[in-house]
């Protein structure tokens, strides 16, 4: 029996670190759906635009060989919606959010990945813009 596996983010300024839970999310089922987040539910979020858009962060996504399909997350609110739609069968999200996806336990498994360390979108976009 195939698994569907979901995960989420913003996976703005791509680095190692978001390739590295996707392999990982990837090894954890036949099929992997990743959520990517809407340019207008990634300021809601964070406070700023993402640097890169919406469809260049799809494309990017998209064209890793461990992604079968990419969606645009909307909100973060219909988390269990698009578990649902896409009949996933384990969630996979980074360790930082631990706890924090439990309720979802009742319709797939969820997974809480550790992520790389001293690696981070917002510092990289710190370093580059010589804020730090």
């Amino acid at each position: 029996m195939s698994r569907t596996v979901i995960t989420f983010g913003t996976f703005d300024v791509f680095h190692v670190g978001h390739l590295r839970v996707i392999e990982r999310a990837a090894s954890l089922g036949d099929r992997l759906v990743v959520g990517v987040s809407a340019d207008a539910l990634n300021e809601r979020k964070k406070g700023r635009p993402p640097v890169f858009s919406q469809a260049e962060r799809l494309a990017i996504v998209a064209a890793l060989k461990p992604v079968d399909e990419v969606f645009v997350e909307e909100s973060l609110e219909l988390k269990r919606d698009y578990i649902l739609k896409y009949a996933a069968d384990v969630l996979v999200m980074g360790d930082d959010w631990k706890g924090k996806f439990d309720e979802f336990s009742d319709v797939c498994d969820v997974v809480y990945l550790p992520r790389t360390p001293a690696i981070s979108t917002t510092a990289l976009i710190e370093k580059i813009s010589g804020t730090v």
